[in-house]
């Protein structure tokens, strides 16, 4: 297999394992928690395996990172409760019903199962898809014969919109995922910061988390 391939492969197979068993919960709802689990643990694997062929990520502009990670959970409730409310037929996320607090008998079952999503959603997630959206696909629009061709961030304003509309497939409240979308990819073209898009993400997952346990609105998660 050639090295660009390689590196190709790399990108892709984390995100689509990921995908696919997220399908699979949607498809068959009894097995929602044993996908999430498996999917959680099988792109953990996949990450450490192949980390090698990813981009060296750089750090800085961190807090630039938390501040518009919390910026980022204003936007995504905001945005949502006002389309809930003025959309009357608003497409609600297949997930929304599923709610922790009922569907586990045991409470050891429940919180374990939360503590594995909670953490999936603010250590796994964040790294695993600005690896994706940020870093691989940004790139390969730039530079489609060699996508190590383009440099993080480079600034370009149509695949600032298209990797934002491409972001909002995989996200059931699809148009506050744009507006998201467009405010990490304004981060990342800021600061060339694979690292800050990383941080931003991981913060607003895990403020989301946060405001579910606390609110015990189900519907973000």
């Amino acid at each position: 297999m050639a090295p660009r391939l390689r590196d190709d492969f790399s990108y892709l197979l984390p995100m689509a394992a990921f995908l696919l068993l997220t399908q699979a919960g949607i498809w068959w709802p009894t097995w929602y928690p044993a996908s999430y689990v498996t999917k959680t643990v099988l792109a953990a694997v996949l990450l450490v395996l192949l980390w090698p062929h990813y981009t060296k990520i750089r750090w800085d502009y961190w807090w630039l990172g938390v501040i518009l990670g919390v910026l980022g959970i204003v936007q995504w409730i905001g945005t949502e409760k006002l389309l809930l409310h003025y959309w009357p037929h608003y497409p609600h996320p297949s997930g929304a019903a599923f709610d922790e607090a009922k569907a586990f008998q045991s409470q050891a079952a429940r919180w374990g199962f939360i503590a594995i999503r909670w953490a999936g959603a603010s250590l796994l997630v964040p790294v695993m898809e600005e690896l994706f959206w940020r870093d691989f696909l940004w790139r390969t629009l730039l530079a489609p014969n060699d996508f190590k061709l383009a440099e993080v961030g480079e600034r370009d304003w149509k695949v600032w919109l298209m990797v934002s509309v491409a972001f909002c497939a995989v996200h059931p409240q699809w148009i506050t995922a744009i507006g998201w979308g467009l405010m990490i990819g304004g981060l990342l073209m800021y600061t060339r910061s694979l690292g800050a898009c990383i941080i931003m993400h991981a913060a607003t997952n895990f403020l989301l988390g946060l405001y579910v346990l606390k609110t015990g609105d189900w519907y973000f998660w």
